[in-house]
């Protein structure tokens, strides 16, 4: 089944052999060094006391939104193989496939505590619009705010996007008359299908400005800290706190200090320096070893656009 909401192609996957189809257009051509992957989830209560309906797959290659129906296909829908032995369970988890989510937290706790799917090799748009923003860092945004205030996309463009947020929330949100149980409806409704294929396209940002490396990696670190959060057994996906960043002031106070003095290390000893890569790779190494602890598709690809222009994380 496809429907065509936003003028890029979305199919409805809800048999295994179409699924197999689709794990083979998700792998196909994906490269390592920028995203070639953009999801959202959409459920019931999303998280480990809920349920997922929908995993919302952009692959930009293709100009395709596949809607994978986990409602319908429940555990095939990770466990599912293609003729390579390839799965969705396994994209999601390679570290080598990037992928990208704004904010993962709550996506992580579902997948990681009702299908046992750990995700790696993820980007967090919600994470880099906090490095890159000018100003406080104390509270995250949203992802409407993100992209009223950076998307390149046209004015008439963000309006239909919000006009279908507006539209499609009145279906789902109890607050509005709606019910959550609508995402499982099927088939699937084409404002239903339009919501979570437009939920997706947004991300795409734009994010190597040359010297925002120390961002780069505080924002890699934190992203890895959020999905080791949300497979926690007290991880709570609706506490308040969770609106705050990552990052108060004195946390980059210390990080910068230590970022300052490995650069000034690293240049007392040029033997170690044969290049910017292998630099920004032990840096990740150190970040690593020091671990603690609703979206639209095409808008999110430009707006990973916009970000992608002052910070260079693809490359981390």
């Amino acid at each position: 089944m496809s429907v065509e909401p936003t003028g890029i192609k979305t199919i409805v996957v809800d048999s295994v052999p179409l699924l197999q189809s689709v794990i083979d257009a998700a792998i196909e051509g994906l490269g390592t060094n920028s995203p070639s992957l953009f999801l959202d989830l959409e459920g019931i209560h999303l998280g480990r006391h809920g349920s997922i309906s929908i995993v919302s797959l952009y692959v930009p290659s293709r100009e395709t939104v596949y809607l994978v129906d986990v409602f319908k296909l429940e555990k095939e829908s990770f466990s599912t193989v293609n003729s390579d032995g390839k799965s969705l369970k396994f994209i999601l988890e390679s570290p080598d496939i990037l992928k990208v989510l704004f904010d993962l937290r709550n996506d992580s706790d579902a997948l990681f505590s009702l299908y046992g799917v750990s995700l790696d090799g993820i980007r967090d748009v919600q994470l880099m619009e906090l490095a890159t923003r000018r100003g406080s860092k104390e509270f995250l945004a949203g992802l409407g705010k993100c992209i009223v205030r950076d998307s390149t996309i046209s004015a008439a463009q963000k309006k239909e996007w919000e006009r279908t947020k507006r539209s499609t929330r009145r279906l789902f949100d109890p607050a509005l008359g709606g019910n959550y149980e609508i995402f499982n409806a099927r088939p699937i409704k084409p404002g239903v299908a339009k919501y979570c294929a437009g939920d997706v396209t947004v991300y795409n940002a734009q994010l190597s400005r040359p010297g925002e490396d120390f961002w780069a990696v505080q924002v890699l670190k934190a992203t890895k800290e959020r999905i080791k959060l949300s497979q926690t057994s007290n991880y709570n996906g609706h506490c308040r706190s969770n609106a705050r960043g990552p990052w108060d002031r004195e946390y980059i106070k210390e990080a910068t200090d230590q970022w300052n003095d490995e650069i000034m290390e690293n240049a007392m000893h040029p033997d170690d320096d044969d290049d910017d890569d292998d630099f920004l790779r032990t840096l990740e190494d150190h970040s690593d070893q020091q671990d603690c602890g609703s979206t639209s598709f095409k808008e999110m690809f430009e707006y990973t656009r916009v970000l992608e222009s002052r910070v260079g994380f693809w490359r981390c």
